[in-house]
């Protein structure tokens, strides 16, 4: 019986992330240490799940990550890139997000940190983030 499966690529999921600005900074998080990548950077999202748009997505995933309410805005930037630890592709989308409440409260993450932009390079980001990473240090991008 032949596999079906060979020569067929595995699917793409989707993944969202906020660029969220406040006082001219923008908020990135670090990755618990046990987690996979631990301790790398990244901008706060996660995995869009079936039934939700990016927006729903990124919606609940900001507050379970960071127990806040916020208004999702516009996609910025999108990226597809394959990790060797993982058997799927991501495509990453990155939408802009504007806080509804002054607190934001650290549920899910090794740290999180308000940075300047231009500040954004010397940390260790996730690879699929590197790029954004370099457009905002550069103000390439519109928020």
């Amino acid at each position: 019986m032949a596999d079906e499966s060979r020569g067929k690529e595995a699917p793409l999921f989707t993944v969202v992330a906020a660029i969220i600005q406040r006082g001219g900074r923008v908020l990135i998080c670090q990755r618990r240490r046990n987690d996979s990548f631990g301790l790398k950077w990244e901008f706060p999202g996660g995995k869009v799940q079936a039934g939700e748009t990016p927006a729903e997505a990124l919606a609940r995933e900001l507050e379970e990550e960071l127990g806040v309410r916020a208004r999702i805005g516009a996609e910025i930037c999108r990226v597809r890139h394959k990790y060797a630890e993982h058997a799927r592709e991501i495509k990453l989308l990155f939408l802009t997000a504007h806080l509804e409440s002054a607190e934001v409260r650290n549920l899910a993450f090794e740290k999180i940190v308000w940075e300047e932009a231009a500040r954004l390079p010397a940390y260790d980001f996730l690879a699929a983030d590197r790029e954004i990473v370099e457009r905002l240090a550069k103000a390439e991008l519109k928020l």
